[in-house]
């Protein structure tokens, strides 16, 4: 620095770098960077992403499962104080708000002030993409009563007839903890015209009740742990992704209506001893999946094994990418072939084989009376024993083990994927939560490894390339990622082998 130069080399950026390197920060961290000189208390205003979190204010050692009511009140008058500042600063027409996501707890007045923030904004500036988050500090209590719900439920719609102009401009709306009255759903899809994602996690209408979902923008829809009897999605030419976990019921729980685009779809469920297994075929029926994930939770396999009929052919004829997670482990595997017979153009197919005890009841009188299955695998035996794949280039197994079932199950499918690049094997997995203490078989040293490979490939021609070592890929890692385990946890399950 030459004399009289007080200016460092970052302030000496344009305004543009410097605002694109403060939009990578949330609010808090961006704004107390305009205490460093009058040009940089400018530059907040100018900021074309703007993400503030209450959480991001919470105590240091607090986190979400463990913050009190007191603390939630605090913390959201701190994001309503930042949100007021940092909008009311800006210039209207100014700049461009590339994406503007508030998420705050539903307690007291601090959501409709939020609200009447960002539907103000919205009025006086162009907003290109807005997400609310809304968080009850309730969601994973196992104990939730009703009644909690309920007025969770009625706080969400006060703020909600208190904030039209905002709910208006919403392109992304996250809810959690809430029961709704038949027609607030209703209102609240009607209003949002604009809305492109939405995530309800432990919503419904009381029981049993229907969700029926007409939307002409709506391209991701996320439904989890939501007791709703059954969910219709009417009317929705816009839908690519879908999530939907742990339905109740079985007799049709998702009926798929106008979803001409559909094309990712994750479900998930456990399956009890009382349940009718799933043909997709029937499921899936009028749509043409490129990417499948289906999750059975340790438990029950729920898929039914089909014949490839004329119907499963339509359901799979696109389908690029399947990702079988949680399969109970000891059972037989062969099952799964009916989904590369039925779906010619298949080039990846992952699946993670583990008793996740974190996931799992274990308790054994609680599994009597709730009726979980004794028999967790399902039988099936495929007519097409000469049966060749083409496509098929990836085959991804976490908690591989040599055992015998996993040994004939590799071959079987080695044999059939005739042009099979690469097959990726990784150890069973650890987790810290579970005490894990069951006996690894996976060949760690290269005797081991080199064993297991003969009885692979022995008397099978194939140039896939086996994979055995630890080192996990990243690509990899985003294919296990189970949602109850966070990402800190799932990281540590699997780099604990590296």
């Amino acid at each position: 620095m030459g004399k009289g130069k007080r200016d460092d080399r970052i302030s000496a950026l344009p305004d543009d770098i410097l605002i694109n390197i403060l939009d990578r920060l949330n609010v808090p961290d961006a704004t107390r960077t305009s205490i460093l000189s009058t040009r940089w208390s400018q530059l907040p205003t100018k900021l074309s992403r703007l993400i503030i979190n209450a959480q991001d204010f919470l105590p240091k050692g607090v986190s979400n499962a463990t913050v009190s009511d007191d603390e939630m009140v605090r913390v959201n008058a701190a994001a309503v104080e930042a949100t007021t500042s940092i909008l009311a600063r800006r210039s209207p027409g100014e700049h461009t708000i590339r994406f503007l996501s508030a998420a705050f707890y539903l307690r007291d007045d601090a959501p409709i002030s939020i609200g009447k923030a960002v539907g103000h904004t919205m009025e006086t500036h162009l907003v290109e993409m807005a997400r609310f988050s809304l968080m009850t500090g309730k969601l994973g209590v196992d104990d939730l009563k009703d009644d909690e719900l309920v007025i969770c439920g009625r706080e969400f719609m006060r703020f909600f007839d208190a904030c039209h102009n905002a709910f208006r401009g919403l392109t992304s709306l996250d809810m959690e903890d809430l029961r709704f009255s038949e027609p607030d759903i209703s209102n609240i899809l009607v209003t949002c015209k604009r809305l492109k994602h939405l995530r309800m996690t432990n919503c419904d209408s009381g029981h049993p009740s229907t969700l029926q979902i007409d939307h002409s923008h709506l391209t991701e829809l996320s439904i989890a742990q939501s007791a709703f009897e059954q969910v219709k999605l009417n009317w929705l030419p816009q839908l690519t992704q879908m999530t939907f976990d742990d339905w109740i019921d079985y007799q049709d729980p998702l009926v798929l209506g106008h979803v001409p685009l559909l094309e990712t779809l994750s479900l998930t469920n456990v399956g009890h001893s009382f349940h009718r297994l799933v043909k997709l075929s029937e499921f899936l029926s009028g749509t043409s999946l490129r990417v499948l994930k289906l999750v059975f939770k340790c438990e029950r396999i729920w898929v039914q094994p089909e014949r490839t009929t004329k119907s499963l052919a339509s359901v799979f004829r696109q389908l690029r990418f399947v990702n079988l997670v949680t399969l109970p482990e000891g059972y037989d595997l062969t099952w799964t072939m009916f989904i590369l017979e039925a779906a010619p153009l298949l080039k990846e197919l992952c699946m993670t084989v583990w008793d996740h005890a974190c996931i799992m009841q274990t308790d054994e009188e609680t599994r009597k009376e709730q009726l979980y299955s004794e028999n967790r695998g399902v039988e099936w035996d495929s007519a097409a024993a000469d049966f060749k794949h083409h496509n098929l280039v990836t085959l991804i197994i976490f908690c591989f083990e040599s055992d015998d079932y996993m040994v004939s199950y590799l071959r079987r499918i080695m044999t059939a994927a005739v042009n099979l690049e690469d097959v990726f094997l990784y150890s069973r997995l650890e987790c810290d939560n579970c005490q894990d203490e069951k006996p690894i078989r996976f060949p760690w040293t290269k005797r081991q490894r080199i064993s297991m490979k003969k009885r692979v490939t022995e008397g099978i021609e194939s140039f896939a390339i086996i994979h055995t070592n630890s080192t996990l890929r990243t690509d990899h890692l985003a294919k296990y990622l189970y949602p109850e385990c966070s990402l800190d946890i799932s990281r540590k399950i699997l780099l604990n082998r590296q």
